[in-house]
């Protein structure tokens, strides 16, 4: 018979309660302690008058681990202690967490949900080992956890590198341990997140790791072939000099934290050798360079905390794979009114604002994750929801050198747009623009290469796309922007928007200039000019491209939003198809 007995409960009560029931029933006692499903104990009768002694179940809830599992468990522990103390201790200094503790951070207390590798280069560095010096040759997990763990409800897989070993420099163990990840990557479908603090490939032991077909040169391989396929998240916490510093670029994502990160091809030192330069590291490669002149940081934290908590904003909007699409939740309303968009918008086509005021009327409410705001400042890209759907900003911004297209705009939207796509994650742009930036300074910069790749990205994503003109659309800037001849699934224009192959003031120099310079009467001149202009407007006003069906619709501003949710709730599961070839070759 079963027996259930308080959680409480010690063996001696139990085996003192199975004994008594066995005597006075006479039949064989199972004793189940608290919520237990086997019995903690068997109390076993060899016939009606006598009885045996209670016979411990191998599976007892209080049954002592054995010596040999005692001793697995504190090398565990060793190794998880990390890298010589001097090191950890020197952690604080730098403002910076120790691995473990970082992991903590990341997925709570219970650190990942398994590790690999754990025991990576233990024969050489434990202290069983011979001629090991305790203090300079740990090399515990050999400087680099792998493993998976849940971050906000999601699996992800997980490389993050401890810098009290060497620095968190790489060799041949840890390489395989990063290799491994990647392939486990491709094949479980589930997002990347590195956590990187390196600094590059551990010069004093390089055979082995550094040319090989299987070493650290298949880290850029390996995510070639992930690039599109899962998301890739890198965050930065220290120096990542030479090989080191690709892992950061080749992510879909790079974030850095300020006062203690930085990215570059060399060291200062190295720098100084070869060129003669002298240059600080954070001068060199630090966060705001990064996010303001290469394009390289998309997010910038201010403090390991918030670096967690821009990951986990960032992770909303994106799916696990390409196979999947991106996490829709419910709809709110936007922060602010939609009924005061048109009031926001300057009639002059010349005028500045704010495209944060357009944006915030149209999104659900604090949505907007604007990424490489400080890069390329003329256009916003981000991700936002509309009515629960993530989808993907790029929107023109007039406050910005009037909204013109620069070089490093271009590259920036062409990048944001090509990812979007690669994530099945919906595109709406927001057209304000004079187009292209011409002059000297732009074309050494490589206004042609920079505008290619930015219409490349728009005509090849197969994602839902609409175009908004808010205000004005000139030159190839409506191409860039996903018009008419783009495959938007709509083309919309707000009142007043004009589409033109330039601005009423270029237009008229460009077609008039000589006839207005024969005018000697400067009043005469000026009438003229404004009667061209008015003309000229009329020519290119947005209800004369309704009227010839160039675009779909001119909506009311009030209602913008509610045309974009429909719009994108219809057409969830268009699909495109393009011409089957191996690849472009624009990028």
């Amino acid at each position: 018979m079963k027996v259930h007995i308080a959680a409480e409960a010690t063996r001696e009560e139990a085996s003192a309660i199975a004994a008594a029931v066995a005597e006075h029933t006479g039949r064989t006692v199972e004793v189940y302690v608290g919520d237990e499903t086997t019995p903690t104990l068997v109390r076993e009768v060899t016939d009606e008058s006598e009885t045996a002694e209670a016979v411990p179940n191998d599976n007892a809830r209080d049954a002592e681990p054995t010596e040999r599992e005692k001793r697995l468990r504190e090398e565990i522990d060793d190794i998880e202690r990390g890298g010589p103390q001097k090191y950890r201790d020197r952690l604080a200094e730098q403002g910076k967490l120790f691995v473990r503790d970082r992991l903590d951070l990341w997925f709570g207390d219970d650190g990942l949900d398994f590790e690999d590798g754990r025991f990576a280069n233990f024969d050489s560095w434990h202290p069983s080992s011979p001629d090991v010096d305790e203090e300079d040759d740990r090399l515990p997990a050999d400087g680099l956890i792998t493993g998976a763990g849940t971050f906000e409800g999601r699996q992800v897989h997980v490389a993050a590198n401890d810098f009290t070993v060497k620095a968190g420099s790489i060799a041949r163990h840890g390489v395989e341990k990063f290799l491994r990840l990647q392939e486990r990557a491709l094949k479980s479908g589930r997002p990347l997140l590195y956590l990187v603090d390196s600094s590059g490939g551990r010069i004093d032991q390089q055979r082995g790791f550094f040319a090989n077909r299987e070493g650290i040169g298949k880290f850029y391989y390996n995510h070639s072939l992930l690039s599109g396929a899962v998301p890739q998240i890198c965050v930065l916490y220290g120096p990542c000099i030479a090989g080191a510093a690709y892992t950061p670029v080749f992510a879909d994502f790079t974030v850095m934290v300020r006062g203690m990160s930085a990215l570059a091809i060399a060291s200062p030192r190295m720098v100084e050798m070869v060129t003669g330069e002298d240059i600080d590291l954070e001068t060199l490669g630090g966060p705001d360079l990064h996010a303001r002149h290469s394009g390289s940081a998309d997010l910038v934290a201010d403090d390991e905390e918030h670096a967690r908590e821009l990951v986990a904003q960032l992770i909303t909007y994106l799916p696990d794979s390409a196979d999947e699409k991106p996490p829709q939740t419910h709809g709110t309303a936007p922060a602010v009114d939609p009924e005061g968009l048109d009031s926001v918008i300057p009639a002059e086509p010349n005028k500045g604002y704010d495209m944060h005021r357009v944006i915030e009327r149209v999104v659900d409410a604090d949505s907007f994750f604007e990424l490489q705001s400080q890069y390329g400042t003329e256009i916003l890209t981000g991700f936002a929801r509309v009515d629960g759907r993530p989808v993907g900003i790029v929107a023109n911004q007039p406050s910005q050198r009037a909204g013109a297209i620069f070089p490093d705009s271009a590259r920036k939207a062409a990048g944001f747009v090509w990812t979007c796509d690669a994530y099945n994650i919906p595109l709406l742009y927001l057209c304000d623009t004079p187009g292209f930036m011409a002059g000297s300074s732009v074309e050494k910069e490589g206004i042609l290469e920079a505008g290619k790749r930015m219409i490349y990205a728009t005509s090849q994503a197969t994602v839902p796309k609409q175009c908004v003109v808010v205000r004005k659309a000139y030159g190839a800037g409506i191409y860039a922007m996903s018009g008419p001849a783009y495959d938007p699934e709509a083309t919309l224009a707000l009142p007043g928007s004009e589409i033109a192959i330039m601005g009423p003031e270029a237009a008229i120099n460009a077609v008039y200039a000589n006839k207005l310079d024969a005018i000697d009467d400067p009043e005469e001149r000026a009438k003229r000019e404004q009667e061209l202009r008015e003309e000229y407007r009329e020519d290119i006003d947005v209800h004369r491209m309704a009227s010839e069906v160039v675009i779909d619709e001119i909506v009311p501003p009030s209602d913008l939003r509610e045309e974009i949710a429909a719009r994108f709730a219809l057409y969830e599961d268009v699909e495109k198809d393009r011409p089957e070839k191996k690849h472009g070759t624009i990028l």
